[in-house]
């Protein structure tokens, strides 16, 4: 009789009974506990702001076109007058002349003087001009890096933040599957005392419980792993505890054919448009390197007092003049110069040519994950289905001794690894969704 109140007892406790009792899962939570530390809530508009705003590469990418603003300055330079003050003082051996040195011979005479020189490049015949269109070509391209730098990054803390969501979720399957398991563990220890079941079943109990828990410490470990990845995204030196909200989202299938997604990213792309504007900037550059043989007309005056002087100067002096500089021979410099120019031109030309390509197959292979993730998404929800129901019927079946522990163990991994996997399948869909957007250039 004692026994059959036992059986009863066991069988048709509630769970809830069970899941009161001390359970096994504390001890690994307990080993990876950490000081209590105020989780701040975290969506993933926020992160990605935080990025834009606080990683270092985004800072990087926009001194970087600051900087080759300031090189458009430094070209444009030379349309502009240059203007210098002198001041000259001279104590020499009055009336002596420079007799080494040049092949002029000067008169030295003691003086005190200042004056202005102004000089204004005139025309080079467009040389100057191609150097500032090549300048600013570059300084566009620089822009589009920061833009691709900023896409790049907050890539990566999609890729993150969608990781740490997968991560809890698999903790939360994890500390699941550890209840679900020690309510068994309870419930066949209770049978094993009654002599209603061996010790071989309770000793199978024990690994699946233990299995679990090991599950769970490597869940929370990757968990804390992808917050420290996080963290460091978005420009933290230390990992937050960060409590991540996940907003929903529907989940809606990807675009059913591939050339406009590719025609759309060779557009959007920065990447692209930065290699475009740099074959621009070195097309220019060849252009001006050429424009070196051409002549340049520069004109020059200068004025100025010589309130000490000998008296054979003058109180003061002013000149105006132009000067035409016409190359004739510097042994072949500007040839191999010009010839640089066209093999640099020529090599941007096929970077482009080779990213548009590598553009085009991104595309394709990310249209095709998200495919292949869209359709794993019902493959992986009737799986979770049928592990379920195959799990309910091994577990009746151990209930009523027409089955062993074996059957029922092979049941629950079934169950634990169809849940791992949805939950997977889940998150993987919405990674290969912003892939997909990042890869056609395209916000989501």
């Amino acid at each position: 009789m004692t026994r059959l109140m036992i059986l009863f007892v066991v069988l048709f406790a509630p769970i809830g009974t069970f899941a009161q009792q001390p359970q096994g899962p504390q001890e690994p939570a307990q080993a990876t506990e950490k000081p209590a530390q105020a989780a701040t809530p975290l969506t993933l508009a926020q992160a990605e702001a935080t990025a834009l705003r606080n990683n270092p590469q985004i800072t990087i990418g926009k001194l970087r076109a600051l900087q080759a603003q300031q090189y458009v300055r430094e070209q444009r330079s030379a349309l502009l007058p240059t203007a210098n003050l002198s001041l000259t003082g001279v104590d020499t051996e009055s009336g002596s002349r420079m007799a080494a040195g040049a092949i002029n011979s000067p008169i030295l005479l003691t003086r005190a003087a200042s004056g202005a020189t102004v000089s204004q490049l005139v025309t080079d015949f467009g040389r100057t001009t191609n150097l500032i269109s090549s300048s600013q070509f570059q300084a566009k391209a620089e822009d589009k890096n920061a833009a691709a730098t900023a896409a790049d990054i907050t890539l990566a803390v999609d890729q993150a933040f969608y990781n740490a969501l997968e991560t809890r979720e698999l903790v939360k399957v994890a500390e699941e599957t550890i209840k679900a398991r020690q309510t068994l563990v309870d419930r066949v220890g209770a049978l094993t005392q009654a002599k209603l079941r061996s010790d071989l079943d309770l000793s199978f109990s024990n690994v699946d419980l233990s299995r679990a828990k090991l599950l769970l410490l490597e869940a929370q470990n990757n968990f804390q792993s992808s917050l420290a990845a996080l963290s460091a995204l978005l420009g933290y030196p230390d990992e937050q505890a960060f409590d991540i909200v996940e907003q929903g989202q529907g989940i809606t299938p990807p675009s059913p054919e591939v050339q406009s997604l590719i025609a759309q990213a060779l557009r959007q792309r920065p990447e692209v448009a930065a290699l475009q504007f740099q074959v621009e900037s070195a097309q220019k550059n060849s252009d001006a390197e050429h424009d070196l043989w051409r002549p340049t007309v520069s004109a020059l005056g200068v004025v100025g007092v010589a309130p000490v002087r000998n008296p054979q100067i003058q109180n003061w002096y002013g000149a105006v003049g132009v000067n035409i500089n016409i190359p004739v021979f510097n042994g072949f410099l500007y040839n191999a110069r010009a010839k640089v120019a066209d093999l640099q031109t020529e090599a941007a030309r096929q970077k482009l040519m080779n990213l548009r390509n590598n553009v085009a197959r991104d595309v394709r292979i990310s249209w095709q994950d998200a495919n292949q993730a869209f359709a794993r998404l019902t493959v992986t929800q009737q799986l979770r289905e049928q592990a379920t129901l195959a799990l309910d019927l091994a577990q009746q079946r151990y209930n009523l001794g027409l089955s062993s522990i074996v059957e029922f163990s092979q049941a629950e991994l079934g169950k634990t690894e169809a849940d791992i996997t949805d939950t997977d399948a889940r998150y993987r869909y919405r990674l290969s969704q912003i892939v997909l957007s990042y890869t056609v250039g395209a916000p989501r």
